[in-house]
């Protein structure tokens, strides 16, 4: 049986939530419960319905969006949606689940329904055993274009430096982003994330092999090491887990 995740679009424009509606209707496990033109009825339904995912749109009569968001605690999982990518930003530091860019494709709307199900999923197999909570994936957002992608942490593979960009490969893709590489290091741990050159930031668990002058990861990546930072990589990434013959072992002849 498909658990339904139950649904609120909030709106002031017709169009954009027919659109929604249709989009809605057509995913098995989603179920629309709540459709309002402001954010001052959502709040009355929240208190009233049991709604898992609001659909919110940011530019709206009496109260924006993002104002909502500030007075109102306790949400459940919210996409925003909105004409300007701007705001998307601003949004995420609410810790919106995603965003989605007007006019809106049914492509991206899957995408963003797609991880609002997993997380619901998630919740609901937590709640219903005797483990613990599921801890949450440490993740941050880097703005790739017009668009913000979702980064997990620890699918990190490599960050590359290209010029004014940098280049972030994971385990499924590759993001290229328009930042400094040394912001991206100010981001990550130094106890999982080591620089091995100017160009590269690694993930130390993701390093299979350590070389004199490059590192080969679990993939099959090849990383340069740079003389500069080769007394450090290898310090960190070795440190005492090297195997080493006893005081009174000798090599058989």
């Amino acid at each position: 049986m498909v658990t339904k995740l139950t649904c609120a679009v909030i709106d002031d424009e017709p169009l954009a939530r027919q659109v929604l509606e249709e989009y809605i209707k057509v995913i098995d496990y989603l179920e629309l419960l709540f459709v309002a033109e402001n954010a001052l009825e959502l709040n009355q339904a929240l208190d009233q319905e049991a709604i898992d995912l609001i659909f919110l749109d940011i530019e709206m009569p009496f109260m924006t969006g993002l104002d909502f968001l500030k007075i109102r605690t306790n949400l459940p999982m919210v996409i925003i949606t909105t004409a300007y990518p701007d705001y998307a930003l601003e949004g995420f530091q609410f810790n919106v689940l995603d965003y989605l860019l007007k006019p809106i494709t049914f492509n991206r709307f899957f995408k963003a329904v797609s991880k609002a199900n997993t997380q619901h999923t998630l919740r609901n197999g937590t709640l219903n055993s005797s483990e613990n909570t599921v801890k949450e994936e440490a993740y941050f957002f880097v703005k790739c274009e017009n668009r913000y992608e979702k980064i997990y942490i620890d699918k990190i593979l490599y960050v590359q430096a290209l010029q004014n960009y940098v280049l972030i490969h994971t385990e499924e893709e590759k993001y290229m982003s328009l930042m400094p590489l040394k912001t991206i290091e100010e981001n990550l741990s130094p106890k999982t994330f080591i620089r091995v050159h100017k160009s590269y930031l690694v993930s130390i668990s993701k390093i299979q092999t350590l070389e004199n002058h490059e590192l080969i990861l679990t993939q099959g990546s090849h990383i340069p090491i740079s003389r500069n930072f080769r007394k450090t990589v290898q310090s960190n990434v070795l440190k005492n887990k090297v195997l080493k013959k006893g005081a009174n072992q000798k090599d058989h002849p």
